[in-house]
């Protein structure tokens, strides 16, 4: 059977994964009787709850009787790593951009990456049917974007779709407003070639995604580059220096067909497969012959940027709602993500109890952390801080290109604000609708913790994109959190008349009858600097009243944080506890004292 292999690559949210669902069922995949999920490809909790794609996953339909590998990505520059791999398995890349949004900071990301390794690419303007759309202006954007990374001429004569996911149905023309999906099926066959490999040459076959099953084990995927490989045929895995990692057989081999993967007997070159048999080959090994004793080349990964310390709870309450909770089986589990996702970086510290964890960004690492939690661990998680480098004798840190759409009356604020956080302007203009497209230079240390003040002073109606742009000169200091935290200043439950006495200090994070212990953040101060309180104080049995205005005390709404808004919200001298229960924010020093010695220590330094 003829193939085509193809990676839908988009910005977060302009309708990947939609448009896969309905390549599905119009391919025959599902049974006309078949109960199907919508976005059936977001397989984990965390990417139905979110409604964003966070790892690629591989399918398959057939067309006319062409097989077509798809591999759906992230939209998310955080998750970035996971498009780097896939992108050396295929041989075309749909390019799916929203009608009204347009080429957004991750659309060039992407693209990017794509149009350097030569890819064909396939322009779909999704959303046609918005009412804000301008598919038109929005090609023409698309074609100035590729004329800027460089694109070459056969990838600049890319062929254009306009559709509409969610309603199945593409056509050349900006009017499609009916019918199916078949133009950009043909479209496909069309123009992405055939693999192109050698089906004569000795087995070989890169690694570029990592999966366990309790049953088979390691699970390794990627495209056959060249010869055939049967079952329980002899194969060994070389790294990128042509060492051996290990040998071992083929035990099962797998291809794609929709959802599923399916056994087969063998495979040949230009194939999407996973293969199980070996116990220690991982992500950027190259699978072969045991005559092979050249690697593939395997894409280089961008660096990570930010990072954040993972330790051992060690709070009053540390054991009590998760089972995982000691070093060594933080450290398996974080060693076991580093292999199956190569953005992320762990070191161990000298004392052993803590992992300084290095990723793309907050979200990517947030993620991991949640990930973790439902799994039964508790973890102790410090502040993120970005990761310097050195240039000439000079310090220099990462920055980002921040896009912000937001009406017009919140602009300035959000201009002001970016501002004080050492961001440059580079661009203003009207995005339509009464709203402005701004966009910044940043330092990625000046947009930690922002995300949450931006949504308060856009009334929830802005948004921001951020990208990776560059590493360049470090900006000087940057104002930090200008107010202070209220500290409980013993253990026990929590009572509403101490509580109701506290709400005039600031805003609270807990309510009444919530177990709390020393050094517990219990609030945000209204003023700088943290103040030391006492959450538990109950009124004085003897001072009884019959009626009067102390009978019903009525405490504010506490606000309660999510794990990402937690993670931005904290100082250097804090950290989150994580449980599968609950999320607290704490001091790192529990005790005052101790507190005040490390504060010393610090001015010092």
């Amino acid at each position: 059977m003829s193939q085509r292999n193809i990676a839908i690559i988009a910005h977060v949210d302009h309708g990947k994964t939609t448009l896969v669902d309905q390549l599905f069922r119009q391919s025959g995949t599902f049974r006309d009787n078949e109960r199907v999920e919508e976005r059936a490809m977001d397989s984990n909790d965390l990417e139905k709850e979110r409604g964003i794609t966070i790892l690629a996953k591989c399918t398959s339909v057939e067309w006319k009787g062409t097989r077509i590998n798809i591999v759906d990505t992230p939209g998310h520059a955080d998750f970035g790593g996971e498009v780097e791999r896939i992108l050396s398995m295929v041989d075309g890349v749909i390019l799916l951009v929203d009608s009204a949004e347009g080429a957004m900071p991750q659309t060039k990301f992407v693209t990017g990456k794509a149009l350097a390794l030569g890819l064909k690419p396939i322009v779909v303007v999704n959303k046609i049917d918005r009412p804000d759309g301008r598919a038109e202006e929005v090609l023409d954007e698309v074609f100035d974007l590729f004329v800027n990374l460089d694109a070459n001429d056969e990838q600049l004569d890319f062929p254009s779709m306009f559709a509409s996911g969610r309603n199945g149905y593409a056509g050349p023309t900006p009017d499609v407003r009916e019918g199916d999906l078949s133009p950009l099926f043909d479209k496909i066959i069309e123009h992405v070639p055939e693999p192109d490999v050698d089906p004569d040459a000795e087995f070989k076959f890169l690694v570029t995604l990592l999966d366990r099953d309790n049953f088979v084990g390691r699970i390794l995927t990627g495209k056959v580059e060249s010869g055939k490989i049967d079952i329980n045929m002899p194969i060994h895995a070389i790294d990128m220096d042509g060492e051996i990692v290990e040998a071992g057989r083929a035990t099962k081999i797998m291809a794609f067909n929709g959802l599923e993967r399916v056994p087969v007997e063998s495979a040949k070159a230009g194939d999407i497969i996973s293969l199980a048999g070996l116990t220690k080959a991982t992500v950027s090994n190259t699978i072969c012959d045991i005559s092979v004793r050249e690697p593939i080349a395997a894409q280089p990964i961008d660096p990570p940027t930010l990072s954040m310390r993972f330790a051992v709870n060690d709070s009053p309450v540390a054991g009590r709602e998760g089972d995982k909770v000691t070093s060594r089986v933080i450290r398996d589990r974080l060693k076991r993500e580093a292999e199956s996702n190569v953005a992320i970086k762990v070191t161990e510290s000298e004392d052993r109890d803590s992992f300084e964890v290095a990723g793309r960004g907050e979200l990517q690492l947030g993620v991991l952390i949640e990930t973790m939690r439902r799994e039964g661990f508790e973890l102790g998680i410090s502040r993120p801080r970005v990761l310097y480098r050195e240039e000439d004798g000079k310090r220099q840190e990462p920055y980002e290109t921040v896009v912000i759409d937001v009406d017009d009356e919140y602009s300035s604020t959000v201009v002001s604000k970016m501002q004080r956080r050492k961001a440059e302007l580079t661009e203003q203009r009207p995005s339509g609708a009464g709203k402005t497209r701004l966009t910044f230079s940043a330092p990625s240390r000046g947009l930690i913790g922002y995300h949450g003040e931006f949504l308060s002073d856009t009334r929830g109606t802005g948004l921001m994109n951020r990208l990776f742009e560059k590493y360049d000169d470090y900006k000087g200091v940057i104002e930090g959190r200008p107010v202070g935290v209220l500290v409980s200043n013993g253990t026990g439950a929590t009572a509403a008349y101490a509580l109701n006495m506290l709400e005039e200090r600031g805003v609270l994070f807990i309510g009444a009858q919530t177990p709390v212990y020393e050094g517990m953040i219990i609030g945000e101060n209204a003023k700088p600097g943290d103040l030391d309180v006492n959450p538990m104080k109950s009124k004085a049995l003897t001072n009884f009243r019959v009626s009067g205005k102390e009978d019903a005390i009525r405490l504010t709404t506490p606000k309660v944080m999510t794990l990402e808004q937690a993670i931005a919200y904290i100082d250097n001298d804090e950290l989150v506890e994580v449980t599968p229960k609950n999320i607290r924010l704490r001091k790192r020093y529990l005790d005052p004292n101790d507190r005040k010695k490390a504060s010393r220590r610090a001015e010092a330094a």
